[in-house]
């Protein structure tokens, strides 16, 4: 069996947080060539919705970005380390497009792009041992996506960990090869996290379109769950 488990570090700097999950079986996530209008649609959907999210000048000062930014002063982190939704909100702030990917990343991110949310998913086969979002002790073992070098986590980062070393670091700002999702993944995990209620909301949301999106498409229904400081482990793999 294994577990997610949001370790009490992270719920001393956020009290708020929230985490929700959401886990599928079985599911065959190769890119198939006649299914990528359909991605190139929930896409453009989405970077369309976005623009609810970017409503003032400068854009570090929309509310999203900021309350980000905000949260990722509040732990060690690298020089430039920024969150994902605000690295999709730059993206159409500066009138750039999307295109698909694999089955998996679109769907999160066309939800993410829609719902201003923090969206990030792993291959739960590959996690080693249990999943915590937690603080790193620094030096955990992290090759990030795109990299041949080992990066280690930071002492004191906000990092998901497993028994081998960091799976994601900075909330979902980079992950790891090691966990990533790939085509080959038929067990993920996928997660939208948030550190206030305005996000929770959101988030609660975002993840019932998660589920539904993955239904339609996998035709596999997820298991949907939620971590917070009251409920912090949860089972993801029997």
């Amino acid at each position: 069996m294994k577990q997610f488990i949001l370790d009490p570090g992270v719920v001393d700097l956020f009290p708020d947080v929230q985490i929700n999950v959401m886990t599928l079986q079985g599911i065959d996530n190769h890119i198939q060539a006649d299914k990528l209008d359909y991605f190139q649609t929930l896409l453009d959907e989405g970077t369309k919705a976005a623009q609810q999210f970017i409503t003032v000048e400068p854009f570090r000062e929309n509310p999203v970005v900021d309350q980000w930014r905000q949260a990722f002063r509040q732990f060690k982190t690298k020089k430039g380390a920024r969150a994902t939704t605000e690295a999709l909100l730059k993206r159409v702030s500066q009138g750039k497009t999307f295109s698909p990917i694999m089955p998996l990343v679109d769907i999160y991110n066309s939800v993410s792009l829609k719902y201003g949310a923090s969206c990030g998913g792993e291959d739960v086969d590959a996690i080693v041992g249990d999943m915590h979002q937690g603080i790193a002790k620094g030096g955990e073992s992290f090759l990030p996506y795109g990299e041949t070098e080992d990066m280690p986590a930071l002492s004191g980062e906000v990092c998901y960990l497993d028994n081998k070393g960091a799976v994601c670091r900075c909330f979902n700002w980079r992950e790891s090869q090691r966990t990533e999702l790939t085509e080959a993944t038929t067990n993920p995990i996928l997660v939208i996290e948030s550190i206030n209620r305005e996000q929770a909301k959101r988030a609660d949301s975002a993840i019932i379109e998660l589920q539904k999106l993955c239904d339609d498409f996998f035709k596999v229904e997820g298991t949907l769950q939620k971590v917070t400081a009251d409920n912090r482990a949860v089972v993801i793999s029997e």
